[in-house]
């Protein structure tokens, strides 16, 4: 007979993620063992084991988790053609707010991805490149005559407003939301300012 799952399955699964990401923050993928997983997390090794076969699918179950949610959850904000100062402010705004309190989950994308087998690693890609375009087509919008023979240019503005947002973190990681618009703003009007210079 199938083994029932417990009514509190996605709960615990989701205790284990959000514990695991903050153990492979501070430790170090490498360095992680499922023992230490199954005490940080409350639970027996045992236990660990019935919602995952090692580290490896808890590491990808993290990383898939996060950046889906956050391409999802940015891809979402409205592009209006109308104003295409605010929708890059909004979706600038939005990365921020969804980086919010993901600390452990965005060092754990730098540290420990590279982990992964080719073939997951390329599917987390694929969410991080569907980010990037989305970001790349709100830029454009704000000065389509600058990029319309240079993707090279494109492509080196995008990457450096994430380079802004993704260091944010680092060194404010506490910031709350209006600290997190105001700083949107400012990327926003750094990068607009920029950009019709260039």
């Amino acid at each position: 007979m199938a083994r029932t799952i417990a009514k509190d399955h996605d709960l615990k699964r989701a205790h284990i993620l959000r514990t695991a990401a903050v153990v492979f923050a501070d430790q170090g993928f490498d360095r992680a063992s499922m023992s230490l997983l199954a005490r940080e997390c409350g639970i027996s090794k045992a236990n660990i084991y019935h919602y995952y076969n090692g580290k490896m699918a808890i590491l990808f179950d993290i990383l898939d988790s996060y950046l889906k949610a956050l391409r999802d959850r940015v891809i979402a904000v409205e592009i209006t053609d109308e104003n295409p100062e605010q929708t890059l402010q909004d979706i600038i705004t939005e990365i921020l707010l969804a980086y919010q309190g993901a600390d452990h989950e965005h060092q754990v994308q730098i540290s420990a991805m590279s982990a992964l087998p080719h073939a997951q690693q390329e599917q987390l890609r694929g969410y991080q490149r569907a980010l990037v375009r989305f970001v790349d087509t709100a830029i454009r919008a704000n000065a389509p005559g600058v990029f319309a023979a240079n993707a090279g240019k494109l492509r080196a503005t995008t990457m450096s407003v994430f380079g802004m947002l993704n260091w944010y973190y680092m060194w404010n990681s506490g910031a709350g939301p209006q600290a997190r618009d105001d700083y949107a703003r400012l990327v926003c009007q750094m990068t607009l300012n920029g950009v019709k210079g260039l």
